[in-house]
């Protein structure tokens, strides 16, 4: 009893198997014999101003935490949120008493070196003891410039104090006593599609525009350009500097970077005939070839009203790219050429 049923449920699952390749076959030729009513357009090259504008927050050119390595007790801070100071001015003393003890230490040895130096001139000591000597003596005048460093904490660039987070005789606990920005010079960083990538070069010319500036440009030009295309955006990074001496434009304000590329050769279609592929960022448009729908991936370049540039190295002058009906497609399907006259 049990052999018959494991006999008829195999005839079962084969009868199944059967039917379902059959319903795949009849299903793929359905697909393929399904003829789809489109309208066609021939491509041409067309002559374009090309322009880009991208979208993005300045930044200060440089910016530091004045931070001391050493913790203690804050003797005075020199300037207040807004002060503008040079590069080399003094913005914070620090609690002195480590400074002038390691000071004192130093010219004491300093004092001995010099015994021992005038000593080692006239070989009258062993080397070992004063190579002892002028290491220890070196080691302590290290370490007493980096306490000056830390005790009287100069701005290591000119620009302008944006943030105070202590008072004077308060605790330094490690967080940083102010914050310095440089904003006669500003930066901006902008994603650029992948398929600009061969017309951007470094110091190339950017105008900058801003909705609190209504109607006024700024120049900028591309200081660096990142050498890597990030795969999940297609796009690759630049840096624009801005100068800014007037400090017009600051830190935080969100602007619009336009690049201008010029008259080009370019290919543009409908922009509704670029389809775009479900879940994901990839672009496609179907073109005829010999009466069957071929589907061709692209990259969208610049948009003009209703029509944008499409990049591929499969579209040329004179294919036929599809129009109307587009979205039922699926390659290879057959087509019905429906131009009007």
């Amino acid at each position: 009893m049990k052999m018959n049923v494991r006999i008829i449920a195999t005839i079962l699952g084969i009868a199944a198997f059967s039917v379902s390749c059959s319903s795949k076959k009849d299903a793929q030729t359905e697909e393929k014999e399904r003829v789809e009513n489109v309208r066609t357009m021939t491509l041409q090259k067309t002559e374009v101003n090309r322009e880009l504008e991208l979208s993005t927050t300045l930044e200060a050119y440089e910016k530091v935490a004045i931070a001391p390595t050493l913790q203690g007790h804050i003797r005075q801070i020199l300037v207040d949120v807004g002060s503008k100071v040079s590069a080399g001015q003094l913005l914070v003393k620090m609690d002195e008493t480590a400074y002038i003890q390691a000071k004192l230490n130093v010219e004491n040895l300093k004092k001995d070196f010099d015994r021992v130096s005038r000593l080692n001139e006239s070989d009258n000591i062993s080397k070992q003891t004063y190579d002892q000597t002028k290491a220890q003596y070196d080691i302590q005048k290290e370490s007493l410039d980096n306490l000056l460093t830390n005790t009287y904490v100069k701005a290591p660039f000119s620009g302008v104090i944006t943030e105070k987070n202590y008072e004077n005789g308060e605790l330094y606990t490690g967080s940083p006593i102010l914050t310095l920005m440089q904003i006669s010079t500003l930066k901006a960083y902008v994603n650029i599609p992948e398929s600009y990538f061969p017309y951007i070069k470094e110091g190339m010319p950017v105008s900058l525009t801003s909705n609190i500036y209504e109607g006024k440009k700024f120049d900028a030009k591309i200081e660096t350009i990142y050498p890597t295309i990030d795969a999940s955006t297609h796009t690759f990074k630049v840096k624009v500097k801005v100068p800014n001496g007037r400090e017009t434009l600051r830190p935080g304000m969100y602007v619009y970077i336009s690049l201008n590329f010029g008259k080009v050769s370019a290919m543009v279609v409908p922009y509704q005939s670029v389809l775009k592929l479900q879940g994901s960022n990839n672009r496609y448009i179907f073109v005829n070839e010999n009466g069957h729908a071929k589907r061709i991936d692209v990259q969208m370049g610049q948009r003009f009203d209703d029509q944008v540039e499409i990049i591929s190295d499969e579209v040329n002058n004179g294919s036929e790219i599809i129009v109307v009906g587009q979205a039922r497609l699926v390659d290879g399907v057959k087509l019905n050429i429906m131009n009007e006259e």
